[in-house]
């Protein structure tokens, strides 16, 4: 939808054929479709996370649509997941923006506050995609965000922020945030102690508030694990991640257990874990990389 706004050709299936070979592939991450503007189209793209209402509106009122990652609750399946949706006009006398959702349809209305509300469970995460030659433009309205360590700081003190200022389930989210975002400024303990209180906040939620599918959708906290040392706990939440599907087809998971695996000494159980990956998502560069290291070809 947001390539289709600037006049592209292409259709889903285009974009399928790239993002999701596996079509029972459960989560398409922001940087995989930041990756397939970038390579298979003339368009620029930026992905960034902090946002908030005010940046929206800002590249709305410039022309831009923004793609928004969210949490999702509805009636016809079990529990939160997650989504994706367009942004493509606001009303500030109403409080309103204007999206457009693969899901709900088309011109669907939902307010400032709802839209926060579900953006937080993704650290704010936006894509902005553009003609290059007004990349200048988008430039301009990000800001100092232009820089992604500026972006991701920023990021990390609306996160800890957050957390002193909100309870229950949204107070879970800003604790994961703060873990996501250290993550990306490479503090490993940090990112640690920050899941470990998402975590232990997870346990005492009501079930049926419990964002239980959150792990097919992020992968900080095996970043975090794994280089702290923590490969039992990367194994455990792989595990559980994968239990918990009907369809164990996260090829994220399957990489850092293998990861783990083989840093625990299970070099067998990696190979099988990184082959099973690429099962599910073929060509899944990380994967390939590390059978490749071991001399091990992919069945």
């Amino acid at each position: 939808m947001a390539l289709s706004f600037w006049g592209w050709q292409g259709d889903q299936a285009t974009a399928a054929a790239f993002l999701k070979p596996e079509p029972r592939d459960k989560n398409v991450m922001p940087y995989e479709m930041a990756a397939f503007v970038e390579e298979q189209t003339d368009f620029g793209v930026v992905l960034r996370v902090g946002g908030d209402i005010a940046l929206v509106k800002k590249f709305l009122a410039a022309g831009f649509p923004l793609i928004l990652e969210k949490g999702f609750e509805g009636p016809k399946f079990e529990g939160w997941m997650g989504h994706y949706v367009l942004v493509t006009g606001y009303d500030d006398a109403a409080q309103e923006f204007t999206t457009q959702d693969s899901f709900l349809g088309p011109n669907i209305v939902v307010g400032y506050e709802a839209v926060e509300g579900f953006w937080r469970a993704f650290n704010f995460t936006y894509l902005v995609v553009y003609p290059i030659d007004r990349e200048f433009e988008v430039l301009a309205i990000l800001g100092t965000h232009a820089d992604e360590m500026t972006n991701n700081q920023h990021a990390l003190e609306m996160a800890s922020e957050e957390i002193y200022t909100l309870s229950g389930r949204d107070q879970y989210f800003a604790w994961f945030n703060r873990g996501t975002n250290l993550v990306a400024l490479q503090d490993y303990a940090g990112a640690a102690a920050a899941y470990d209180e998402a975590f232990a906040l997870y346990a005492t939620l009501p079930e049926a508030e419990r964002p239980w599918r959150m792990m097919w959708y992020q992968t900080g906290p095996y970043w975090a694990y794994f280089y702290t040392g923590r490969y039992a706990d990367v194994i455990n939440l792989a595990t559980t991640t994968l239990d918990a599907m009907s369809e164990p087809v996260l090829e994220e998971s399957y990489y850092w257990r293998a990861l783990a695996r083989e840093a625990l000494g299970d070099v067998n159980g990696a190979i099988e874990d990184w082959q099973t990956s690429l099962k599910h998502h073929p060509d899944f560069a990380p994967s390939l990389s590390e059978l490749t290291r071991l001399g091990v070809e992919n069945p």
